[in-house]
């Protein structure tokens, strides 16, 4: 059986991406990140997508973005704003996050 490493956010697409990875018959690990994010709520439902489409195993792992600069996500002293729509870089941007989360993954 081919194995499929699935980085699980916990939100929409990722659970989508396990689905199709289950029902095409990967063995999916889940890989999620806690990066100093103030919003935990994800990591609480990544574990219950994980278990709900059995991942062989779902990993959190502990690794901090605070120090890439002023993101409202990591930084206490950033308050997350409300939607607005902007072209500007929104401030819960969090340079280079997804970058690195593919890094991790394929070590």
């Amino acid at each position: 059986m081919s194995r499929a490493v699935i980085l699980l956010s916990g939100g929409l697409d990722s659970t989508t991406t396990l689905a199709i990875a289950k029902s095409q018959g990967f063995e999916c690990y889940a890989l999620s990140f806690d990066y100093g994010q103030k919003q935990k709520s994800e990591l609480i439902s990544a574990t219950k997508i994980a278990k709900h489409f059995d991942a062989v195993e779902h990993r959190i792992m502990q690794i901090s973005l605070a120090d890439f600069g002023g993101s409202a996500l990591t930084d206490e002293n950033i308050e997350v704003p409300n939607f607005k729509e902007s072209d500007e870089i929104p401030i819960t941007y969090v340079p280079a996050r997804n970058t690195i989360f593919l890094s991790f993954a394929m070590a």
